[in-house]
């Protein structure tokens, strides 16, 4: 009974955004499954911290974490910065996670960025890019893309108000974690589900027949 009617079922995490119904139906274990169209982030043109530029998201195979910042905050940025740089660590070894931290002031030039990074240990770890997106309205995209706060302080136009939380993004562009690192057991938390993800990551790939 349990190998024929049985099936196996794993832990995965939530899918954030807004979600619709596309028509279409899926049969998945021999059933009829209507077919949900996820909100999923654009990828982005960057310059990094070499003055190089790269893609956010260009690479449809990688489980990415993202967070704001800017060199001249002296609030979250510098925590953020400091716990990703253990993540960064952690995860070296493995080139499917790749780790962002984009800054919010166009007036971030790569000389900026570099000299900042050179404060935090891993910055020059393959798997952390330290960027920012000069010219364009980083704003919106954080707000309509990214799905966290990010915008000028009303009181002082030097400053601005970003969100002091980490974002997982799996394979397909699709949020599937928020982390507010005012606490540390989101941090935590955070390491905990890249491995989970990984683990849903290895489970979605197609299994390849080679034929003679």
């Amino acid at each position: 009974m349990v190998n024929k009617m049985g099936s196996n079922e794993y832990v995965k995490l939530p899918v954030y955004g807004e979600k619709s119904l596309s028509g279409k139906m899926n049969r998945v274990m021999g059933r009829e499954i209507p077919d949900t169209t996820f909100h999923t982030i654009d990828p982005i043109e960057l310059i990094d911290s070499k003055g190089q530029q790269v893609t956010f998201l260009g690479n449809d195979s990688s489980v990415t974490v993202v967070h704001l910042f800017y060199t001249k905050d002296k609030s979250s940025s510098g925590p953020m910065m400091e716990y990703l740089s253990g993540i960064s660590q952690r995860f070296v070894g493995n080139p499917v996670v790749q780790l962002f931290s984009i800054s919010v002031d166009s007036n971030d030039s790569a000389e900026d960025l570099h000299q900042y990074a050179s404060g935090f240990k891993n910055a020059s770890n393959n798997n952390w890019t330290i960027a920012s997106k000069a010219n364009t309205d980083i704003f919106k995209y954080a707000q309509k893309q990214l799905l966290i706060d990010a915008h000028t302080d009303s009181q002082d136009s030097s400053k601005f108000i970003i969100a002091s939380k980490f974002l997982l993004i799996d394979s397909k562009h699709r949020i599937r974690g928020f982390y507010d690192i005012n606490l540390y057991s989101e941090v935590k938390r955070l390491e905990d589900e890249i491995k989970l993800q990984l683990v849903e990551e290895i489970r979605n790939k197609p299994v390849k027949i080679l034929q003679k």
